[in-house]
């Protein structure tokens, strides 16, 4: 990442939604280790996350070199020690993850902005890291459940999503937890989220 330059992204949905991740987080991470975070984006969720959880070793990750210098350049900004250097993971090769263990892992707004492929390397890379049992995978983002109405907004969304490249769009949980029990992992959780999102919470079997 040398030469990489350090400029600051902002994503406006971070500081909305931000407090009502963590608030699910105190229940379902774990009191100390390291939680792994696929897909980091600008940086902003880990800085806050990383801050609100003390105890815990926070290692950021993104493919994108602009999200890499993202994170940099916030967590230059901060003050404790438990925030790593960002990691260059691609979900989707989960065969190439630079890290061996991890106690959980947090992947936010990943699942519809991104080919199904990474979805599967998500699980596989999880199964891959997280030996303990019980250990969670977390999901956050907008969902389709076979049971519950879709809100108009989030069918508008997954057309907007699909507009835009035909591999993206909103995935049915059913789908999710099909991968999920391939790669030995059982969904013990989901959270209604402020504007029609869904936390996940999948834990070793």
């Amino acid at each position: 990442m040398s030469g990489m330059a350090q400029v600051k992204q902002h994503a406006p949905a971070t500081l909305r939604n931000r407090e009502a991740i963590a608030e699910v987080l105190e229940r379902e991470l774990p009191e100390s280790g390291l939680v792994l975070e696929v897909a980091s984006g600008t940086g902003e969720h880990a800085v806050f996350l990383a801050e609100r959880f003390a105890a815990l070793e926070w290692q950021p990750s993104d493919p994108d070199p602009k999200a890499l210098g993202s994170i940099l350049a916030y967590r230059e900004e901060f003050e404790r020690y438990n925030l790593r250097l960002p990691l260059v993971i691609d979900a989707s090769a989960p065969e190439s993850w630079e890290v061996n263990s991890a106690d959980a892992i947090l992947c936010i707004n990943m699942v519809h902005i991104s080919p199904w492929q990474a979805t599967e390397g998500l699980f596989k890379g999880a199964a891959q890291v997280l030996g303990k049992v019980n250990a969670p995978l977390v999901l956050y983002g907008p969902y389709l459940e076979a049971d519950v109405e879709t809100a108009p907004s989030n069918t508008a969304f997954d057309q907007s999503l699909k507009s835009r490249d035909g591999r993206w769009g909103l995935r049915k949980v059913n789908d999710l937890d099909r991968v999920a029990r391939a790669n030995g992992f059982t969904r013990t959780a989901r959270h209604g989220m402020p504007a029609n999102n869904l936390t996940l919470v999948y834990r070793r079997a």
